[in-house]
């Protein structure tokens, strides 16, 4: 998977001289967490709901109410925003996005193609990835299986391919020295291909028989 297949392609911006007051009711109007800044066509620096919370008076201000709009209105994004934001192509695997984003702790990565400002690709993209990859949203049983080894894929879709169940989503991976495969099948043959399973010699640590209704 690739960023360009998950990001916002329709990218929310504001310019360095918008109100920080306008910048905010953008933000709550589009419900979104983060703006990039662009000045005549270029990425200049990223603007989040973070630096606007932190940009307004202390609670515990002196200033009468009407005096807050009234200098937020005066701030600009260019007094708050972060200059020179982290950037990535839309080329880059979306697991790598994520590790970036992850180990500089940040929500959100302007996707750049050249000196162009393309999509934007923020934590809640990721978890419809991952959503996507398990298969949550794709009606079907769950199961986990223990293997001793990867090479053991080979004999788990080969017991499967002899109930003639429909594999919906399969994902491998690595947890305290084991190796586990989680798979989405046919409710109807769940039974069956839980025999199978075991007769093969597999252990299925999990079922989860409910099914699971598409979003929407």
């Amino acid at each position: 998977m690739l960023v360009r297949e998950w990001m916002t392609t329709e990218v929310i911006t504001v310019d360095s001289r918008t109100p920080l007051y306008d910048a905010l009711r953008l933000m709550e109007r589009k419900r979104i967490r983060r703006l990039p800044v662009v000045d005549r066509g270029k990425l200049v620096g990223i603007v989040t709901w973070t630096d606007l919370m932190r940009a307004q008076p202390s609670p515990a201000t002196s200033l009468a109410v009407w005096e807050i709009p009234y200098l937020l209105s005066k701030a600009q994004v260019a007094d708050v925003m972060t200059r020179n934001p982290i950037t990535i192509s839309p080329d880059m695997p979306l697991e790598e996005a994520a590790l970036l984003m992850r180990e500089k702790k940040i929500g959100g990565l302007p996707v750049m193609e050249g000196e162009r400002l393309v999509g934007i690709i923020t934590e809640s993209d990721i978890f419809d990835a991952l959503i996507d990859v398990l298969g949550l949203r794709t009606p079907g049983a769950r199961l986990v299986v223990t293997l001793e080894t990867p090479q053991d894929v080979c004999g788990v879709l080969s017991a499967i391919a002899s109930t003639g169940s429909t594999i919906h989503n399969l994902v491998l991976y690595h947890q305290d020295g084991q190796v586990r495969l989680v798979l989405r099948v046919e409710k109807a043959k769940v039974k069956e291909v839980e025999g199978a399973l075991s007769g093969q010699g597999f252990r299925v640590v999990y079922t989860n028989h409910v099914e699971v209704a598409p979003a929407g």
